[in-house]
């Protein structure tokens, strides 16, 4: 059965705004913001310098493998004249940038601030800007992850890609840059939309 791209663009549509709907009414609940209180607290305590110096590699690493795989299919495509390569270099980057798309659409509606900015007791490695809700590098990370392994379905390619997108995961938590429902979230945005946009895989 086919999919066409309007129906994804129309599900992806009624997925961000559902989104919106159910993630500013759970932001708002107590219960949820001190299940994320307390694991952010837990990772804070739980720091040390060689996990901190290995956590801001990795969650660096997001700007170079969100662009390095696609532009390394498209150079590979290219080199050995490999139409799918090249078009599964357009389905990934598309989808990474789809993904982020949707995320900024939600955290500029949702607005949730930094945990160190709602909780002054929070010491982050770092400040970041902009909002909370939801991680935009989870988001990509996964989608990123999930649209290489959708076009790639081989062991070796979903292992280390996954691997490689929860250790982005985490390391926004450990940083205190994002509460586990902002990282949450993000998968969800991130591997929903890969799998949206999977028509155009070859």
């Amino acid at each position: 059965m086919s999919i066409s791209p309007r129906s994804v663009l129309i599900n992806l549509f009624f997925i961000t705004n559902i989104l919106l709907l159910c993630c500013t009414k759970v932001s708002a609940q107590s219960g949820i913001q001190q299940f994320d209180n307390r694991i952010m607290l837990d990772l804070e305590k739980s720091r040390s310098p060689q996990q901190t110096e290995a956590m801001l590699f990795l969650t660096h690493t997001i700007h170079y493998v969100d662009v390095g795989v696609p532009a390394g299919l498209l150079v590979g495509g290219i080199i050995s004249n490999n139409k799918e390569m090249r078009q599964n270099s357009f389905y990934v980057a598309s989808s990474t940038a789809v993904s982020y798309g949707i995320t900024l659409i939600i955290k500029h509606f949702v607005k949730r601030p930094r945990p160190f900015i709602k909780n002054i007791t929070f010491n982050p490695i770092y400040r970041a800007g902009s909002t909370s809700f939801p991680s935009g590098h989870t988001s990509t990370a996964f989608s990123t992850a999930t649209a290489l392994s959708i076009a790639y379905p081989k062991w070796y390619v979903i292992a280390p890609s996954f691997l490689w997108a929860g250790g982005i995961s985490y390391s926004r938590m450990y940083l205190g840059e994002h509460y586990p429902t902002d990282v949450a979230t993000g998968a969800v945005i991130g591997a929903g939309t890969a799998a949206a946009l999977s028509f155009m895989k070859r």
